[in-house]
């Protein structure tokens, strides 16, 4: 999620606790600090339940779920090409000799554009 998505929620419930419960928070310390997006996750949540309010419950998961670090990623050339049969090894360059084929790495290597 954006940093910005990150904010707008934030102030979002910062504005549903400031209504709600008069507390005072800091939404750029929220939408970048984890253990205090938590923290305030934590008193959104007991508040909605001891005073009812459903859309403070609903926004303090929002920015619960903002706060998940995102998934790793696969490098670029892995997203756009996939492992084909489990095969990492690159094709050989145009131009390899066709001997050349089932050769040994090394093989392979010394033989391409160059001179045998």
């Amino acid at each position: 999620m954006l940093n910005s998505e990150k904010l707008a929620v934030a102030a979002h419930l910062h504005v549903l606790l400031r209504r709600k419960t008069g507390r005072v928070t800091d939404t750029e310390w929220m939408a970048c600090n984890t253990e205090y997006a938590a923290e305030i996750v934590r008193f959104a949540r007991a508040a909605a339940d001891e005073d009812g309010h459903a859309d403070l419950a609903e926004w303090a998961a929002k920015l619960e779920l903002a706060m998940v670090p995102p998934a790793p990623q696969r490098p670029a050339r892995e997203r756009l090409f996939g492992v084909i049969g489990g095969n990492t090894k690159p094709a050989p360059l145009p131009g390899a000799s066709d001997s050349l084929i089932g050769a040994s790495e090394s093989e392979a290597h010394r033989y391409i554009r160059g001179i045998r």
